[in-house]
């Protein structure tokens, strides 16, 4: 690995990319250490700890929500704007057929990036407001519309970010900034583990240390193995003459990944399923351990039979989990497409007959691929936090944090590898 990074850095295209990269994720980290000016960041940080929904929050922004940076919301307003855009255009006819041109595409993702700046801005003010007069120095109109608009434009440069680093950089800029965030919690989360143990804590054993490492180990090797996997379609070039030249007569293979869609139907189905708990959050019917208040009463009955935790939240989490699979799977992949462009150049799949029948097939291995895909997904976030639960450690860094750190790192390793056979370099497969 380390002979590829310098073989990298001797090919002027990829060293610029690869600096441009890691320039722009050294940005986003020290903007998360400069605080907006009037808030009370250690009240805030308290309030993290108590509420889950903060700590996921927390989470997916790299510790700056605990602090109140300028980067608090982190990229997760873009990725609700996202989720509620691409669901509307199931819904909406006009947003449909725009969808499928691409000067319509970029002018749904024109509307997407206003609908996060303005998610940014209700979550930012809506969280400082729960949150009491002692979250800030000096409660009033003007500090909290500074709040707002700061926090606002922090995830507004998040966005433009992500966007720069997936044009002019190395992997996909959104999964890199999530990559980066939940990977600087992960000091803090060991730290934390080793302090309580190191003092002869209550809360962790030292038998769960192992029980932990082999859980890691068990994630980490299923989801490479299951990322690195593929259908191989097989296809046959009829020959063909051009002129004086023959064309075709080669036999090759359509690769279909057994999980094609990453981990991106996982962080929507997160972001679903702590959306109402941020929502009482921001409402306030959430109860107040800081200051005694006492929350609604839907919020009782929805944390005893609907929270984290219980057998309906892993069943409604699975089920979100596949939903988004095939979601993306229908605007990923075209079997019709697919099939007319084998037909056209020649191309037919053996034992199967070309046009109709050839879109049918490429579409029931699709079919059948996402079901295996987005059930591997469901398992591995849902299983360990199981064992976990049972073992008594509740931490926002869980499994489901392993499994995107996974596959982000491995999405980048592959677009590096595939650039760098381009230009005839061996890579990290050889």
């Amino acid at each position: 690995m380390l002979k590829t990074l310098v073989n990298a850095f001797r090919i002027a295209e990829i060293r610029k990319k690869l600096l441009i990269t890691g320039l722009l994720i050294v940005i986003y980290r020290l903007g998360c250490a400069l605080p907006i000016p009037g808030v009370n960041a250690a009240y805030i940080q308290s309030a993290v700890g108590s509420y889950q929904a903060l700590g996921f929050l927390n989470l997916l922004s790299g510790g700056s929500l605990a602090q109140y940076s300028i980067f608090a919301m982190g990229i997760s307003p873009y990725i609700t704007g996202s989720i509620i855009m691409q669901l509307l255009q199931i819904a909406v006819p006009a947003l449909e057929r725009m969808g499928k041109e691409e000067d319509g595409r970029e002018r749904l993702q024109q509307i997407t990036r206003y609908v996060g700046v303005g998610l940014a801005l209700v979550q930012s003010v809506g969280i400082i407001l729960s949150l009491g007069d002692q979250a800030v120095y000096n409660p009033g109109f003007f500090t909290y519309a500074t709040i707002g608009v700061i926090a606002t434009a922090g995830s507004a440069f998040l966005m433009w970010l992500g966007e720069r680093i997936t044009e002019n950089g190395i992997g996909n800029g959104i999964s890199m900034i999530i990559f980066t965030s939940i990977v600087s919690q992960l000091p803090t989360t060991v730290f934390q583990i080793g302090g309580d143990l190191a003092l002869g804590g209550t809360v962790y054993q030292w038998w769960m240390v192992p029980v932990l490492l082999i859980l890691v180990a068990v994630v980490v090797t299923l989801v490479v193995f299951v990322n690195e996997g593929e259908r191989r379609v097989p296809v046959q070039y009829a020959k063909r003459v051009v002129g004086r030249k023959m064309y075709g007569g080669q036999s090759t293979h359509i690769p279909m990944k057994a999980n094609a869609n990453g981990v991106m139907p996982l962080i929507f189905a997160m972001t679903i399923t702590q959306l109402p708990l941020m929502l009482m959050q921001i409402l306030g019917a959430t109860p107040n351990e800081l200051t005694g208040e006492t929350g609604g009463r839907f919020y009782a009955f929805y944390s005893l039979y609907l929270g984290n935790g219980t057998v309906v939240y892993y069943v409604v989490y699975a089920l979100l989990i596949i939903a988004f699979a095939y979601f993306y799977t229908t605007i990923s992949f075209n079997p019709i497409e697919m099939s007319k462009n084998l037909q056209q150049y020649g191309g037919f799949i053996p034992g199967i007959r070309p046009g109709r029948s050839t879109s049918d097939y490429l579409h029931r291995i699709s079919s059948r691929l996402t079901l295996f895909g987005a059930l591997f997904l469901a398992v591995i976030a849902i299983v360990p936090n199981l064992i976990l639960q049972l073992m008594g450690i509740n931490s926002p860094f869980g499994p489901t944090s392993v499994l995107i750190i996974v596959s982000v790192a491995l999405e980048t390793m592959e677009q590096l590898e595939n650039q760098m056979l381009m230009r005839h370099y061996k890579g990290f497969l050889n």
